[in-house]
Order: C-alpha cells, then sequence, then structure tokens
C-alpha cells in the first residue's frame, strides 16, 4: 500500500528527496509520516504531516534540514533532506496514521513502506 524511494549514497553535506506512493483513496484522509532506523537503533521519527498538508512535525535531529510535503491529487508524500549527516544514515519508511492530524507516535502509524536506505558519507 506504501511504497517509498529515493534513497542512495549521498556525502555529508549534501541533498536528497525520497517519495513514497500511497493509496490515494485510503491515504488521502490520513496523515503520513516518515521514519527512520539505523542498524542496531530503534525506530526514530523523523516528520509528519497531516492530511490538508498544513500541518507538520519534525524530529529535533532533522529540524530546519528536512522537509515533508504531500501531494493528495497523486497521492504522494516526499522528504526532501539538506545538509545531510553522517548520522542520518538509516532505512527509512514512510507511513500512514490512522488518524487524520499530524503526529509523532510510532503506534498511531497502521501502514507502512518497504523502507529505502540513506547512506551519508563522511
Amino acid at each position: 500500500q506504501l511504497q517509498a524511494s529515493g534513497g542512495g549514497l549521498v556525502q555529508a553535506g549534501g541533498l536528497l528527496r525520497l517519495s513514497c506512493a500511497t493509496s490515494k483513496r485510503t491515504g488521502s484522509n490520513n496523515a503520513l509520516g516518515w521514519f527512520r532506523q539505523a542498524p542496531g537503533e530503534e525506530r526514530e521519527f523523523v516528520a509528519s504531516i497531516g492530511w490538508r498538508g498544513s500541518s507538520t512535525m519534525y524530529g529535533d535531529s532533522v529540524k530546519g534540514r528536512f522537509t515533508i510535503a504531500r501531494d493528495n491529487t497523486k497521492g504522494t508524500v516526499s522528504l526532501q533532506m539538506s545538509n545531510l549527516k553522517p548520522e542520518d544514515t538509516a532505512v527509512y519508511y514512510c507511513a500512514q496514521s490512522r488518524y487524520s492530524l499530524s503526529t509523532s507516535r510510532l503506534e498511531n502509524y497502521q501502514y507502512w513502506g518497504q523502507g529505502t536506505l540513506v547512506t551519508v558519507s563522511s
């Protein structure tokens, strides 16, 4: 139901844009989010966006560097990442919330994409 893409290898300080295709029929009224998980670490909240696209939330470690956006006409959510750091290296997952408002709580998300790997070299 969710298909993430756009991961890859990038140098520190570089840019990368992740995209996730959702089911337009079921996803347009739900908040969408991005999480990431580094090896040996727990899954971490990155960003979320409410169903209208006007409400966003960001994890402290990515504030000011990452931007989440959605296009309900296309059923997509994106994550524009800039000034990437080696500590941003992780598998990034897009997810669909049960609710319409933006949320950082992992347990509020019911559908998950397969993940896309982002590697930032120093």
